[in-house]
C-alpha cells in the first residue's frame, strides 16, 4: 500500500483486525487453550480438566471460531457494499490464529494503520483492557504500525436494538403462552470478580461500568418490551461462568439461583437474554443452553433463550457504523455518536486509569495511559 490511503470512507485505515477471545477446535486443543486463558493465575490442571469437560458436549470444538469466521465474512461483504473494500483478518487472544499472526498477514500486504474491532461490547479489565494489552504485546517491534480500536458498542443501536428486537419477539410469544403475570425477563452476562467490576471504567469515575452499563441497556430493552406489549414484566441482571477462588467475591446472582427464585415467585416462563455476549460461544452454550436449561426443566419453568447478535445483518451494519465513526475521528472530524434510546456512549480512546489490571501494570494500546 502507498503512504497515502486510498479515498474510501474508512480512510486513514488500510485494514481491519477483528480481535476475539478464541476457542479450541478439537479435543487436543482444549487443555492448552484453557492454560493460555488462565496463565499467571495458578490454576491447576485438575481444575482446568473439570472446565474442559464442558467441551465434551461439543466434541472439543468451541462454536466461537466458526462464528467469528462468519462474522469476518459478513463484515467483508458489508464493507464492500459501503465502498470500503479493505482486508479483514481475525486474530485471537487464546487460540490460532493469534493476533500476531493476523498482524503478520495484514502488514505483509502493506497495511500500516489498522482499525481493531474487539468482539466484546463492554467495559472492564477482561472485556476491554486485556484486549488492549494483547495489542501492545503484538505490536511490539513493529516499526511504524498504528493500531486504533472502535469504542465499546453495547449501547449502539446495532447491538442494543438487535437484542431488543429478538427479546421482544421472545417475550411476545411467552406472554401469549402463559399471560403477562407469569413471564419474566432475565438478562445474563459473564460474572467477573467484584473488585474488577468496582474498578471498571475511567480512573476518576464511579466504577461499576461493567455491570452498570449492562444494567442500563437491559432496563432500556425492558422498557421497549413493556411499551410495545403493554406489560410490566419483572426483569434484572444475573451472571454466569463464575470461576476463581471461592473466597473471592464475584458478581451475583447466579443465573441458576435467579431461575429458582423466579419460579418460587410464581413465574412460569423466563426469557433469558445473553446481554453480555455477541456470539453463541461456550459460556452461552454450556452455561445457558445446558446448565440453565436443565435447572429450568428441573423446577418446571419454561425458558426461552434469546439469540446473540452473532452475524445478524443489523449487528454487522452497526459494527461498520462504529468503524466509520472511528475513522472520522482519526481524520479530525466530530461524527455523531449514535446510541440507542439516548444511552450514554463511551470513548474509543480509553481514559487514564480505565479498567486497570489489578495483578500487574502492563502496557496497553488505544488508551490515554
Amino acid at each position: 500500500m502507498s503512504d497515502q490511503a486510498p479515498e474510501h470512507p474508512l480512510r486513514p485505515y488500510e485494514a481491519v483486525l477483528v480481535q476475539s477471545f478464541g476457542g479450541p477446535e478439537g479435543p487436543d486443543e482444549v487443555l492448552p487453550f484453557l492454560r493460555r486463558v488462565t496463565a499467571g493465575r495458578g490454576v491447576p490442571d485438575e481444575r482446568l480438566a473439570e472446565v474442559g469437560a464442558h467441551y465434551d458436549h461439543v466434541a472439543g470444538v468451541s462454536p466461537l471460531p466458526a462464528l467469528n469466521r462468519r462474522l469476518v465474512a459478513e463484515l467483508v461483504a458489508e464493507l464492500a457494499a459501503r465502498e470500503c473494500p479493505l482486508p479483514v483478518a481475525l486474530g485471537n487472544r487464546n487460540s490460532t490464529p493469534f493476533v500476531p499472526e493476523a498482524l503478520d498477514e495484514l502488514t505483509a500486504d502493506g497495511a500500516r494503520r489498522i482499525l481493531v474491532v474487539p468482539t466484546s461490547a463492554w467495559r472492564s479489565y477482561s472485556s476491554c483492557r486485556q484486549y488492549r494489552e494483547g495489542l501492545a504485546d503484538a505490536a511490539e517491534g513493529r516499526e511504524g504500525l498504528v493500531l486504533d480500536k472502535v469504542r465499546p458498542f453495547g449501547e449502539h443501536p446495532g447491538f442494543a436494538a438487535t437484542l431488543a428486537r429478538d427479546t421482544l419477539a421472545a417475550a411476545r410469544a411467552a406472554v401469549a403462552a402463559v399471560g403477562a403475570d407469569h413471564v419474566a425477563l432475565l438478562y445474563v452476562t459473564h460474572s467477573i470478580p467484584d473488585a474488577m467490576d468496582e474498578t471498571s471504567g475511567p480512573g476518576d469515575g464511579d466504577g461499576r461500568a461493567y455491570s452498570g452499563d449492562q444494567a442500563e441497556v437491559a432496563a432500556a430493552i425492558t422498557a421497549e418490551v413493556d411499551t410495545v406489549l403493554g406489560t410490566d414484566l419483572p426483569a434484572g441482571l444475573s451472571f454466569c461462568s463464575r470461576s476463581g477462588s471461592p473466597r473471592a467475591p464475584w458478581l451475583e446472582p447466579d443465573v441458576n439461583d435467579r431461575l429458582r427464585e423466579l419460579a418460587a415467585d410464581g413465574v412460569e416462563h423466563v426469557v433469558v437474554v445473553p446481554i453480555g455476549f455477541i456470539s453463541d460461544h461456550m459460556e452461552v452454550y454450556y452455561d445457558l443452553d445446558v446448565e440453565a436449561a436443565a435447572t429450568a426443566d428441573e423446577i418446571g419453568l419454561a425458558m426461552t433463550r434469546v439469540p446473540t447478535p452473532g452475524a445478524d445483518h443489523a449487528f454487522v451494519a452497526g459494527l461498520v457504523d462504529v468503524m466509520l465513526e472511528r475513522a472520522a475521528q482519526a481524520r479530525g472530524e466530530q461524527p455523531v455518536r449514535a446510541t440507542w434510546r439516548d444511552l450514554d456512549s463511551h470513548p474509543a480512546v480509553c481514559p487514564t486509569g480505565c479498567c486497570p489490571n489489578l495483578r500487574e501494570a502492563r502496557p496497553a494500546l488505544c488508551g490515554s495511559d
